[in-house]
C-alpha cells in the first residue's frame, strides 16, 4: 500500500509537479493561466485522435505527414491512479534492476523524472547510458531524437526503449532529410563544387547540425564533412567550422545558430535564413555569396514563447533579478537577459548563486518549477506567467513508464528505438566531431560570485558533460 503522508521530500516533489500545477488552475482551485485546458488530460486521450504535437507549446505547430504514432495504453494503466502508477514503476525496477536504466530529460513532468537513474540533458543522458554496461534496456524518458542518439551510442544488443512513440520534437521535424539535401543541392548551384577548396583550404560550406535534430540528419551531416553540435559547444563548433570552410548551414534551430554567430562577431547580414520552401531559400544568389552562416527557418516552440517585454516585467517587480535565457529563444530575448546557455548551463549557475538570489528563467517550465522546489533559498520563476510545457515531453507520462516497466517484466520489449547501421555509421562521424569540439575550461566560482562569473563556470562544467565520461546528474 502506497503512503499519502506529507514528507520533505513529497512536498518537494508537489512544489515541482507542473501536472498539478495545471490541474490545480483547470479545476480553478489556484491561480494562474495555462495556454490550453487539455494540458489536464491523459496524453493517451491523444494517442487515437488526429496525428499531433498534443497540447502545449508545439499544438500549433505543423507535424510532418508519416511521423511515429502511439498505440493503445492499456486500459489498466490509464484508469490506475497516480500512486498505484508509481508503486508499479518501483516495482517492476526493483525486478529488473541492473537489467534497466531510466534516463529523464530536465524537461521531462516530475512525476516521471522521479523514477530517473539520471537526470541531464539529451546527450549527458546518452553518455550516462554508457556507463550501464549491464543494462539490457535503455528507457528514454524524452523525445525520438534523444533515443535515437542513445541508441547509436549504445551497444547493439542494448534495446532503447521511447515510452510513448508520439513524443517527437517539433523543431527537430522542421528540417527533413530531403529538404536538407535539395538545399544542399542548390548550394552547390551557386557555390561549385561543394567538395573544392580555396586557397586557405577551406570548403564552401560546412553543415552543421544541433543535437535537436534526426538521427538521418546527423548522418547527413557526418557523410559531407559536418559536425554536431550542442548548445553548451555550438561557439566552438563554429570556430572550428570556420577554420574549414567558408561558411556555415546551421540547421534546424535559427535562434541558436543567429545567437552564437552573432556572439562571435558575424554581422547578421551575413546570416541569410533559409526557407525550404522557397528556391534558393528565398535568397539571392549574391546574398549566399556574401554569407557567413546560413540559418535554416527552425524554431522551438518552447523556447519560441519568450519576450523581451516579459524580461521587463521581471525586472520591474523583481528589483535585482538575474535574468537566464536558453541560446534557442529569439536574439533580442538572449540581448535583452543577463546571460543565456544550455539547460545544464542554467542548472549549474543556479547552484553556484549566493543564497537569497532571484532568477526569471526563459527555458522549459517543468525544469524551472523543479529548480524552485530544489533551491528554496533562492527565488526562481520562469519568464513566461503562462504554464505551457513542451508538448512532446508531456507526451510521456507514468502510465507509459509503468506500461513498458512492466512489459520488460514480461520479457518483451515495446516501442524499440532503432537506427539502421546506413545512418548510424556516418552520424556517429559527426557525433565524434562534437566530442572532440570542447569549449574552454574556466576556473571554479567563489561564494558571492556574480551572474557572469558563476554562468562562466557553468559553461566551463558543461563544457566537460560534453565529453565521453558521463555528466549526467543521479536522480
Amino acid at each position: 500500500m502506497s503512503t499519502t503522508a506529507t514528507t520533505p521530500e513529497r512536498e518537494v516533489r508537489l512544489a515541482a509537479s507542473v501536472d498539478r500545477t495545471i490541474r490545480l488552475i483547470t479545476t480553478g482551485k489556484a491561480a494562474g493561466e495555462t495556454c490550453t485546458p487539455d494540458l489536464a488530460k491523459g496524453p493517451w486521450e491523444f494517442d487515437a485522435g488526429p496525428a499531433g504535437y498534443g497540447p502545449g507549446s508545439s499544438m500549433g505547430d505543423v507535424i510532418p505527414t508519416g511521423s511515429p504514432r502511439q498505440g493503445a495504453l492499456p486500459a489498466e494503466y490509464r484508469e490506475a491512479s497516480d500512486a498505484e502508477l508509481h508503486d508499479r514503476i518501483r516495482a517492476a525496477k526493483a525486478t529488473l534492476g541492473e537489467k534497466v536504466v531510466v534516463l529523464g530529460h530536465f524537461y521531462q513532468r516530475d512525476e516521471v523524472v522521479q523514477h530517473a537513474d539520471f537526470t541531464g540533458d539529451s546527450f549527458q543522458l546518452a553518455n550516462a547510458a554508457m556507463t550501464r554496461p549491464e543494462a539490457e534496456a535503455i528507457v528514454f524518458c524524452g523525445v525520438h531524437f534523444m533515443a535515437e542518439t542513445a541508441d547509436m551510442l549504445s551497444r547493439p544488443d542494448q534495446a532503447v526503449i521511447l515510452p510513448n512513440l508520439a513524443a517527437g520534437c517539433s523543431m527537430a521535424d522542421m528540417a527533413d532529410e530531403s529538404g536538407v539535401e535539395e538545399c544542399w543541392e542548390q548550394l552547390e548551384e551557386v557555390y561549385g563544387d561543394l567538395a573544392a577548396t580555396d586557397a586557405e583550404g577551406r570548403v564552401p560550406v560546412i553543415p552543421v547540425t544541433y543535437m535537436n535534430s534526426s538521427a538521418a540528419l546527423k548522418g547527413f551531416v557526418g557523410r559531407n564533412g559536418g559536425i554536431v553540435c550542442t548548445s553548451s559547444n555550438a561557439k566552438t563548433v563554429l570556430e572550428q567550422a570556420f577554420e574549414r570552410g567558408q561558411r556555415v548551414l546551421f540547421f534546424p534551430d535559427q535562434h541558436l545558430g543567429r545567437n552564437t554567430a552573432k556572439a562571435m562577431g558575424v554581422p547578421l547580414e551575413q546570416m541569410p535564413m533559409w526557407n525550404p520552401r522557397k528556391a534558393l531559400g528565398g535568397n539571392t544568389a549574391d546574398e549566399l555569396a556574401d554569407a557567413r552562416v546560413i540559418l535554416w527557418h527552425g524554431f522551438c516552440s518552447v523556447h519560441k514563447r519568450f519576450t523581451v517585454d516579459q524580461i521587463e516585467r521581471a525586472r520591474a517587480e523583481h528589483p535585482g533579478v538575474q535574468v537566464i535565457v536558453h541560446p534557442e529563444c529569439p536574439m533580442p530575448v538572449v540581448d535583452a537577459a543577463d546571460a543565456a546557455g544550455s539547460t545544464d548551463f542554467i542548472v549549474k549557475a543556479i547552484q553556484a548563486a549566493p543564497a537569497g538570489s532571484t532568477f526569471a528563467i526563459g527555458t522549459e517550465i517543468n525544469l524551472v518549477q523543479r529548480l524552485a522546489a530544489e533551491h528554496p533559498e533562492h527565488e526562481i520563476f520562469c519568464l513566461d506567467p503562462v504554464v505551457c510545457p513542451c508538448s512532446t515531453m508531456y507526451r510521456i507520462h507514468p502510465g507509459y513508464l509503468a506500461w513498458v516497466l512492466e512489459e520488460l517484466v514480461a520479457g518483451r520489449v515495446v516501442n524499440r528505438i532503432s537506427v539502421g547501421e546506413d545512418v548510424a555509421v556516418p552520424a556517429r562521424l559527426a557525433l565524434e566531431r562534437m566530442l572532440a569540439a570542447k569549449p574552454p575550461a574556466s576556473v571554479p566560482v567563489p561564494a558571492g560570485s556574480t551572474i557572469a562569473a558563476a554562468t562562466d563556470a557553468a559553461a566551463a562544467r558543461s563544457a566537460a558533460a560534453s565529453s565521453p565520461a558521463p555528466a549526467a546528474t543521479g536522480a
